[in-house]
């Protein structure tokens, strides 16, 4: 090893270089060193004593990333490995800061397999203990060589993958044997000198020391990790004097005036890990905290009242006030703990949650200096549902909200109706209503606060108030959904929609309003329609107010309409919504463009045939938009007109998906579908033509911006679709589009980033425009480009073939793809050679790609065998050079594939009549083929292959005639299904009578440990998500009589089948009992 560490210390020096070339060679020298069993002690050598902390670094950051491969590949030498472990613990024990961080990473690997998978390191816990006594945090010695930081980092990624339960599919995991040990030999006795840490801090308040906060911050978050999910006995025991420990350091704090030094930043950072610990307790062992849920309750609601001061409170701060109120609510969800908070109910209301929701001096700064971030910390458009189990929303507002919704939804003390008061002596029924807290508490609280009167002065303080009173309101949500809908009826049109017709009309508290709207989509009764949508069209148009920026007002009515969209709340008058938001888009700057145009697809996805009578006039508004913000070529286009162009694609669809009823006038479907695709001629034409041509010089060509190109496919798709009448191809510029499209798609490298499902479909469309109106054959002529001459089809066969080896799904589009371009278009003798060249490039790409899959689920194989089966059926003699080319016996690797999968067995094989087909047509040309080879008909391969070739053949019919009866019941079933339905829904309606049982945590937890039994061992195979049965396209290959090319083939080589045997009884039978007409031909081998 001596001799390696030198080598090895030049190599990290050079890999620091800023020389491309140095960085190369010392890469590969470093990777032909790894193999050497020594190398992972001469990087930590160096990582102890380099002579400079860069070099010490590079060699910590390289045995990181060694030790995950090498953890992966299984070590090979026990031996080695048992001292490689041993050494890593001792040099993280003396490492520098730096080190330490990186080093920690590998230890980490080494740790989760070894001792908490494999339960095979029983040494470290008692060796980390006795290394902790000798530190000199206990010592008392600053000269000790073990830093008590670096102990406490050990058993932090020591103790870490204990947070998870390690087996989900046990109902009731017991506390894993190792956590015990950690907790017994080092985490109790660890709580004594937590205790003492925390008393000496304490006693300096106005001296903070870094090293002891660090101490206490590493000490909490081993105990957050040790009682997340399971609890250690050894740890139950110490629970009230751990709380207590916990109690002082929160009581300590004060937010108001924070420190910014690394130290209190520390004591914030172990003040919020130990509310996570009180929410841990609180949530997963809450029977073991019952008589300290006061004092728990107590620390937690006196530390939410500092929300009083949020104006002062920095982030941290922030973040310690939210994890309160998350602590409270998770007290709330317990049976005990409703009994606890429910008195003090009115307290917190006033007292916490109310000041963290009223309007601050913060939110106006950051409603001027970044809308964006204000509109996502206060006006989500997605919050998570309000539950007492809610974690991490990050704000006190956000904590609050959900506090408040869970408070709302607790119900109260019984309450007899008036209706149900008896005189003395009568007998009721027994049953009295319990009304909500929000029906008895909140909503009277929050009626308090008046609306902001036109013309008062004290205006600050009310718009401030009523500010929180609309954030409590969008809290309300599932309060107000189990109200009846008068009730949230006159809330609205009280409270929050005379905002919009205020003169005053504040900014603030309309943007606010909007999003309570957006909140509360789900329970809106019908009647407010037009009131609603009324309000927040007029919030879509507001213009900015002197000093006071109105986009979040804008931008939240547009959130708040999509939420009314999805939620079915569909506005009665769409016309005028429309009107709207094309006023609003020729108006607006490019960003606020960039905001309407999703709205404005929202709202056509949503009307469908109420808004496709207007879809001709929107695309030439939309159109138009987007042409002013079109950038010169090749730079990329700016948002506004990405959002554009796919505000078009959602325009097109809605169109070409208008319902029969819609199309029936012909005479406005003809002129839409006309005026639609001139308009995205011109638009393409633009992009990809006028913009190029601009900017080339004499002495330069430039390429069309390759931005947008799904959604610019998309178009041109839907272009060549509408397309009715040969001139048109002409007049449209369909063969100038078709060419810059096909060079864009065939220099097309962003798989995996960008959508691509649109390029396929534009493919299938120009293929089919050219079947249809190609009488001038443009599709296969050389077009010129740039410095080369290729024909379209050439180009749309390059990203085909580029495609074949992307990511799953790609590869079933393009394998889709191949058949369409071999056995759709009209070749012509001269361009024969483009065909056999794009066969043979294809079958290259799938049999490549099929190798690289054999033994990965991605389901693959079957699309990439047809593939070459395609290519062979066009040329043979081609295709077999380039499989035996590819890899050795390749023709006969790739005709057993097709083989199995075309033989009848358990798995799933080929499955739709045109799969079957091509499979049928590639095995007859096979077996033709391999009896040329060996024709004395020895060839194993030969007999698999006409077995799996009669199978095929037997299973096509059978499909056939399933297509056959599918279609004769197709009435009957849909009739049974109108049945159903009918039955289900008197099912529901008796279930919905019922009163829901809440589970129980014993089910909760039988259900997740069943779910994760079914998931062990399952593999979700990527490219799976596309329908299983996928017919495929085949051109002329559709007009082979199947039946009789197998016929012809058995008669042809009659004899030497004969001779091979290959005709089995059981299998000539099922040939006869689906071919009958051919019983001449097989009864002779019954």
């Amino acid at each position: 090893m001596e001799t390696l560490i030198p080598e090895i210390a030049r190599l990290l020096n050079d890999s620091l270089s800023s020389e491309k070339a140095f960085v190369s060679a010392a890469t590969d020298g470093l990777d032909r060193f790894s193999r050497e069993p020594q190398f992972p002690f001469a990087l930590l050598a160096i990582a102890r004593v380099g002579e400079s902390q860069g070099l010490r670094l590079a060699a910590a950051t390289y045995l990181k990333n060694f030790t995950r491969q090498y953890m992966e590949a299984k070590p090979s030498s026990p031996e080695l490995h048992l001292e490689f472990r041993n050494q890593l613990a001792q040099t993280l024990l003396q490492a520098e800061r730096a080190i330490l961080k990186v080093l920690i990473e590998a230890f980490r690997m080494v740790v989760t397999n070894d001792f908490v998978k494999e339960n095979a390191w029983p040494e470290l816990i008692p060796e980390l203990r006795s290394v902790f006594e000798s530190s000199n945090l206990i010592s008392q010695n600053a000269y000790s060589q073990w830093n008590a930081i670096n102990v406490l980092t050990i058993l932090h990624a020591i103790i870490k993958p204990f947070q998870y339960f390690l087996n989900p599919k046990v109902l009731k995991e017991p506390v894993p044997a190792q956590l015990e040990s950690i907790a017994e030999i080092l985490l109790s006795p660890l709580l004594v000198t937590f205790h003492h840490c925390v008393d000496k801090a304490l006693s300096f308040q106005d001296k903070i020391q870094v090293e002891s906060e660090q101490v206490l911050l590493m000490i909490c978050k081993c105990i957050y990790f040790a009682v997340r999910s399971y609890m250690p006995s050894a740890l139950s025991a110490n629970l009230p004097s751990l709380c207590q420990v916990l109690f002082q350091i929160l009581d300590s704090l004060n937010l108001e005036c924070a420190s910014l030094d690394d130290g209190y930043l520390l004591r914030l950072k172990t003040a919020k890990r130990s509310l996570y610990i009180f929410r841990a307790l609180v949530t997963r062992h809450q029977k073991l905290v019952n008589k300290l849920m006061p004092d728990i309750f107590n620390c937690a609601f006196k530390t939410s009242k500092k929300s009083i001061n949020i104006d002062n409170l920095d982030f941290p701060s922030e973040r310690i006030v939210s994890l309160a109120f998350d602590v409270i609510s998770h007290i709330l969800e317990t049976g005990l703990g409703w009994r606890l908070v429910s008195p003090h109910f009115s307290s917190i209301l006033e007292s916490a949650i109310f000041p963290a929701l009223v309007m601050n001096s913060k939110d106006v700064s950051e409603w001027e200096e970044d809308a964006e971030e204000y509109m996502r910390k206060n006006l989500p458009s997605e919050f998570e549902e309000i539950s007492g189990w809610a974690e991490d929303l990050f704000t006190p507002r956000k904590s609050a909200i959900n506090l408040l919704g869970v408070i709302a939804m607790s119900k109260g003390p019984p309450v007899a109706s008036a209706s149900s008061k008896r005189k003395k002596g009568v007998k009721t029924n027994g049953k009295e209503r319990r009304v909500s807290v929000g029906e008895l508490l909140v909503i009277p609280f929050l009626s308090k606060f008046p609306l902001p009167i036109d013309g008062e002065e004290s205006l600050p303080k009310i718009l401030h108030n009523y500010y929180g009173v609309l954030m409590a309101y969008g809290g309300l949500q599932d309060f107000l959904t189990e109200r009846n809908p008068e009730y949230t009826s006159t809330l609205l049109r009280n409270r929050v929609l005379p905002l919009y017709s205020s003169s005053l009309c504040s900014p603030y508290l309309v943007a606010t309003a909007n999003w309570i709207i957006g909140e509360l989509a789900s329970c809106l009764p019908q009647e407010m329609n037009t009131d609603i949508y009324s309000s927040l069209m007029k919030a879509l148009s507001m213009s900015d107010k002197q000093k006071i920026s109105c986009y979040p007002v804008r931008a939240s009515a547009a959130g708040a309409i999509a939420a009314l969209l999805e939620n079915d709340f569909v506005p009665s008058d769409w016309q005028s919504l429309l009107q709207v938001l094309v006023e609003r888009m020729d108006t607006t700057e490019e960003n606020e463009s960039s905001l309407i145009f999703p709205l404005l697809s929202n709202v056509v996805d949503a009307g469908k045939d109420n808004i496709a009578i207007h879809i001709p006039f929107v695309v030439s508004r939309i159109t138009a938009t987007i042409s002013k913000h079109l950038p010169p070529a090749p730079d990329p286009w700016p948002q506004v007109v990405e959002r554009g162009f796919a505000a078009l694609v959602v325009m097109a669809q809605t169109w070409d998906e208008s319902s029969d009823e819609f199309r029936q006038h012909e005479n406005r479907w003809k002129s839409g579908c006309a005026t639609i695709a001139k308009t995205f001629s011109c638009l393409l034409q633009q992009a990809w033509i006028t913009q190029t041509l601009q900017m080339e010089t004499a002495t330069a060509s430039t390429s069309p911006s390759p931005s947008c190109v799904n959604d610019a496919s998309a178009l041109l798709g839907f272009v060549m679709r509408f397309i009715v009448t040969t001139n048109e191809v002409s007049e449209l510029k369909i063969t100038e589009l078709l060419a810059v499209w096909a060079e864009l798609i065939a220099e097309w490298h962003a798989w995996e980033e960008m959508e691509d499902l649109a390029i396929f479909n534009c493919v299938r469309e120009a293929i089919d425009l050219h079947k249809r109106y190609d009488f001038s054959n443009y599709f296969m002529r050389k077009l010129p480009s740039h410095n080369s001459s290729h024909s379209i089809i050439e180009r749309i066969a390059a990203f085909v073939h580029e495609a074949i080896g992307a990511y799953p799904s790609a590869t079933r589009r393009a394998c889709s793809c191949v058949h369409l371009l071999l056995h759709t278009p009209r070749f012509s003798i001269e361009t024969e050679g483009a065909k056999r060249s794009m066969a043979a490039a294809f079958a290259e790409a799938a049999f490549s790609r099929f190798r690289d899959i054999s033994n990965k689920p991605l389901g693959l194989s079957n699309p990439l065998l047809l593939v070459i089966s395609s290519c062979y059926i066009s040329y043979p003699d081609i295709v077999e050079q380039v499989l035996e080319k590819n890899e050795d016996k390749g023709f006969t690797i790739w005709a057993c594939g097709l083989a199995s999968v075309s033989a009848s067995s358990p798995e799933p094989g080929l499955l739709s009549e045109s799969e079957i087909k091509l499979a049928v047509m590639s095995l007859a040309k096979v077996v033709e083929r391999l009896l040329e080879m060996t024709p004395d008909g020895g060839n194993v391969t030969m007999r698999e292959c006409f077995r799996s070739l009669m199978e095929a053949c037997i299973r096509l019919k059978e499909v056939q005639d399933e297509v056959s009866d599918d279609a004769d019941n197709e009435e009957d079933e849909v009739s049974d299904e109108d049945t159903d339905d009918d039955q289900d829904d008197d099912i529901d309606d008796e279930d919905s009578e019922e009163d829901e049982r809440e589970e129980t945590e014993e089910e909760f937890l039988a259900r997740y440990a069943e779910a994760a039994k079914a998931l062990d061992g399952e593999i979700v195979a990527e490219g799976d998500a596309e329908d299983e049965v996928q017919e495929l396209e085949l051109g002329v290959l559709d007009e082979v009589d199947i039946p009789e090319l197998v016929v012809s083939l058995i008669k042809k080589h009659y004899h030497r089948l004969v001779q091979t045997q290959v005709f089995p009884p059981d299998l000539v039978q099922r040939m006869l009992d689906v071919f009958p007409e051919y019983d001449s031909l097989f009864r002779a081998y019954i």
